[in-house]
């Protein structure tokens, strides 16, 4: 079969390696959908990572809010290497005793009655997606298939997840998007209450736009979705793939709003690094996803199970989100005095250890910059720092980060002036 550049239809392949020389044999075997950062990471312990040319970094990004207990947590990794001896994988027509547990872990620790795992928070979502649409038609017997979402949410990459996200960057090239969707300004409540039609199904919001800018949802919006969805039958869904896991200083973050989802999602830090999801839902869902209704080949295998069952009693023993309160409060002040008077820093928000500095402008090279310096953040949006730390860090590392980012910030202001 011939390889290189040739398109298909084209009748004709442009040569491949021989053609292109020396340029052939360093381009990556890779599809290149990532700008990635030219650093290679190799090791990791707590709140640091190594690289390949043996330098250390602060980090302050998490994988993406991923690694919640730091790097290399030993009793998850303790867990996993026992279960690894044990059994890896079998399908979900068995019983995984390790699944039962840690579903069970998750429903007596929050609102929800049953959990579906999977493999990452774009399946989660997915779940959260059918689950609606299903119990509306498939139990209360109704024509309802839409699910309202808010502009500048993320909710995943797979086509019914970035149609439900209210950023167009991410829906570029991928026409035609899936119908059943609806997006809405946060905060709206007039715009809100118009989208609710006889095809709603359910609205779906997160607690905290982490990916939109590190924005906070106002308490008194949170509740009035609450009572929108309790008066048209609908169902309110919570995204909690970044915000769950104790990082906002509660196990998931709607609890700070006293209001109980039928429906969250979660994954990211649920797994410490390893690729896990959940759907959460409330017992009278229950009745939607029945016996062939969905699955998933590698949701909730034994390893995965180690991993969240480890993951959660951690988190649990240690009260990491009561420390992740107190974390994040001590790093928002930290960075609110350092940053006093700075013209350039328009606000420090967040909640608990999900935390944004909005800047004036876009803060790109201010990113690779720290890199330089050794410490990795990330952003969220073009004008946004966002820091995701471990909720272990301490406050030893908070100040270095807190005097690293602030250096970074005045030496990218007296390069511009």
């Amino acid at each position: 079969m011939a390889k290189g550049n040739e398109q298909p239809g084209s009748g004709t392949a442009v040569a491949g390696a021989a053609a292109t020389g020396a340029a052939a044999q360093t381009e990556s075997s890779l599809f290149q959908t990532y700008a990635r950062y030219p650093i290679s990471l190799v090791k990791g312990k707590g709140s640091w990572l190594w690289d390949d040319q043996g330098n250390r970094y602060l980090d302050f990004m998490c994988g993406l809010a991923v690694t919640s207990l730091g790097h290399a947590p030993e009793k998850v990794g303790a867990k996993l290497k026992a279960q690894i001896d044990e059994l890896w994988h079998v399908s979900n027509l068995f019983q995984i005793p390790g699944q039962e547990k840690a579903a069970a872990l998750l429903t007596a620790s929050t609102c929800a009655d049953a959990v579906f795992f999977c493999n990452s928070g774009a399946e989660a979502n997915e779940a959260a997606i059918k689950v609606a649409r299903r119990y509306q038609q498939k139990v209360k017997g109704e024509d309802r298939y839409e699910v309202i979402t808010f502009a500048q949410s993320f909710h995943g990459r797979t086509l019914a997840t970035l149609t439900a996200t209210g950023q167009d960057k991410v829906k570029e090239g991928f026409l035609p998007l899936p119908a059943g969707f609806v997006t809405v300004p946060l905060h709206d409540i007039p715009a809100l209450e118009a989208a609710i039609g006889p095809k709603t199904a359910a609205i779906m919001l997160e607690m905290v736009q982490a990916e939109g800018g590190v924005y906070p949802v106002e308490p008194e919006f949170v509740k009035h979705v609450r009572k929108l969805c309790d008066e048209h039958g609908l169902l309110m869904i919570v995204d909690e793939v970044q915000t769950g896991m104790g990082r906002t200083g509660k196990l998931f973050a709607h609890e700070h709003y006293g209001v109980e989802p039928d429906v969250f999602t979660v994954a990211k830090g649920i797994g410490s690094g390893f690729p896990v999801g959940a759907m959460l839902g409330k017992g009278f869902l229950r009745d939607a996803f029945t016996p062939g209704s969905h699955a998933t080949t590698f949701g909730g295998t034994p390893l995965a199970s180690s991993v969240v069952i480890a993951t959660i009693e951690t988190m649990l023993e240690d009260h990491l989100p009561e420390r992740a309160a107190e974390m994040g409060d001590y790093l928002m002040t930290s960075l609110r005095n350092r940053l006093a008077g700075n013209s350039f820093v328009k606000e420090v928000r967040g909640m608990g250890l999900l935390v944004g500095i909005e800047c004036a402008e876009p803060i790109g090279d201010i990113v690779l910059a720290g890199q330089k310096r050794g410490i990795l953040f990330v952003s969220a949006g073009p004008n946004v720092i966002r820091l995701l730390p471990n909720l272990y860090v301490s406050k030893e590392e908070i100040d270095e980060a807190v005097s690293l980012v602030a250096t970074l910030i005045e030496e990218y202001v007296a390069a511009k002036a």
